[in-house]
């Protein structure tokens, strides 16, 4: 259970307590915490206030007390406040060695399954604004069109999730600045990106294998078969230990005997069945076949 602020509350200079006050803070903490599990510390107090305040505003509520019981009655503005709250800092090839992993040591049995008519499932877990979904996309077709045809033509499928609609939205759009894929590798950039002035579209063949979807975690999952790969890297970070745990359990029982489960460089597996996993690498768990 989230435990209570101790530490001294420091608004921006010059907020009225009538306006934001440490009653206010608490109760947005615990609306977050209750409804997507992120823990907000105390040193997030400005942040709050900050990605909040415009909601309040436009809301015409005019105090966070006011905005808050508008938040708690009211399912569409909740939403909004969770979506200003969420943290989307992401980049393409993030963490190189997993798609390194991913290309060198599991793309060539999943390329093998696909090949003999069976289903290839990937879950992109947290995929915030989409990058690092279409670098796993990238990675797995490979540079040769030919080659990658079975993914293309097979009962293969990406999903990637996110709480935020505004994270889902862009991860859908698939066009990002041609920058941005500065560390992709060329070889996987010249057959699946178009460019288009300074942006980057994803093709649409590689957009045919995707499904982004509004996941909260802490929800019911839906998915209808289990994942060969899971990718869910600097999410956990927002979670206190039991809700790690938890996490870590689910995403284990997602997992086909055998498949891999890529975490963030300051994450490790946890909880009751965690020794159903075995380090292969750089933050790369492996589930064991039995």
């Amino acid at each position: 259970m989230m435990q209570a602020v101790a530490e001294k509350f420091e608004p921006f200079p010059g907020i009225s307590a009538q306006v934001y006050s440490r009653a206010d803070f608490e109760a947005v903490r615990s609306i977050v915490y209750d409804v997507a599990g992120i823990v907000l510390p105390p040193g997030k107090a400005t942040l709050v206030y900050s990605r909040l305040a415009p909601l309040v505003r436009n809301s015409g509520k005019q105090t966070f007390a006011n905005y808050i019981d508008t938040i708690k009655a009211d399912e569409g503005e909740r939403r909004k406040a969770i979506n200003a709250l969420t943290t989307n800092h992401t980049f393409f090839y993030r963490e190189r060695h997993h798609f390194d992993h991913l290309a060198n040591e599991v793309r060539p049995a999943l390329l093998a399954k696909a090949k003999a008519g069976h289903p290839v499932r990937i879950w992109s877990a947290g995929c915030s604004t989409g990058e690092e979904l279409y670098s796993l996309a990238l990675t797995l077709l490979g540079p040769d069109k030919g080659e990658a045809a079975p993914f293309l033509r097979g009962d293969v499928i990406i999903l990637a999730t996110d709480l935020a609609d505004h994270a889902v939205a862009g991860a859908t759009a698939a066009k990002y600045e041609m920058d941005a894929l500065k560390d992709v590798p060329a070889e996987l950039v010249r057959p699946w990106v178009k460019q288009v002035g300074t942006e980057a579209h994803i093709a649409p063949e590689v957009c045919g294998m995707i499904r982004v979807k509004r996941l909260n975690f802490l929800g019911p999952w839906p998915m209808q078969r289990p994942f060969d790969i899971i990718f869910c890297r600097n999410v956990m970070i927002y979670f206190d230990q039991p809700t790690k745990d938890t996490l870590v359990t689910r995403f284990i029982d997602q997992l086909i005997p055998g498949g891999h489960l890529y975490i963030g460089h300051s994450e490790r597996v946890c909880g009751p069945k965690q020794d159903k996993m075995s380090l292969v690498g750089g933050t790369i768990y492996r589930k064991d076949e039995a």
